[in-house]
């Protein structure tokens, strides 16, 4: 269903990014070879909130004898490298509600040591297969709070899915914490 050509004019613009293949090599630097599994991500932005639609690809698991099936570390795995790309395409383009003031220096400081999951749950539909399986990521909000001793913060409320070719399923919400922000 279209929206009336009224509420399209009413609305912000929403912009679209492609895989930038340099920044994603970049966000995947921390990763141990055979543990980088994103391989594509499109970015799209409007309101000051964005998302991801990502191709991902586990040729075989990092940890474990093979599953057959996407499992929750895997989950885990592939929604924090669709969530840094995600940040570091939204801090590059100016995308991010919080984000304003960061440069891609301030993100490349901030990745590992800053950048927390307060909360993390994934239901898990019907198996995914890992050889190849797409995932979506967006943020709900971005907001500022402060926590006594450990100051200011950024709280972001997000959530995820990762679906198959043969209808695997896998959903999921995740809050961030950006921590020891100025």
């Amino acid at each position: 269903m279209t929206a009336p050509a009224a509420d399209r004019a009413a609305a912000p613009p929403q912009r679209s990014y492609t895989t930038d293949e340099e920044l994603l090599a970049r966000v995947l630097a921390p990763y141990k070879e055979h543990c980088k599994y994103l391989r594509s991500a499109a970015v799209t932005a409007s309101d000051g909130l964005s998302s991801a639609r990502c191709a991902f690809a586990i040729p075989e698991s990092c940890y474990i004898d093979d599953t057959g099936h996407l499992n929750a570390v895997e989950v885990n795995i592939a929604y924090n490298q669709m969530m840094y790309y995600l940040v570091a395409k939204s801090v590059k383009e100016g995308l991010l509600t919080g984000f304003e003031d960061w440069t891609l220096d301030d993100f490349w400081r901030h990745q590992l040591p800053d950048i927390l999951i307060a909360r993390f749950a994934a239901n898990f539909r019907r198996p995914v297969e890992p050889r190849r399986f797409t995932g979506e990521m967006e943020f709900r909000s971005v907001t500022r709070r402060t926590s006594g001793a450990a100051g200011p913060f950024l709280h972001a409320p997000t959530v995820f899915r990762y679906r198959d070719a043969h209808g695997g399923r896998c959903d999921g919400e995740a809050t961030l914490a950006f921590v020891n922000v100025p």
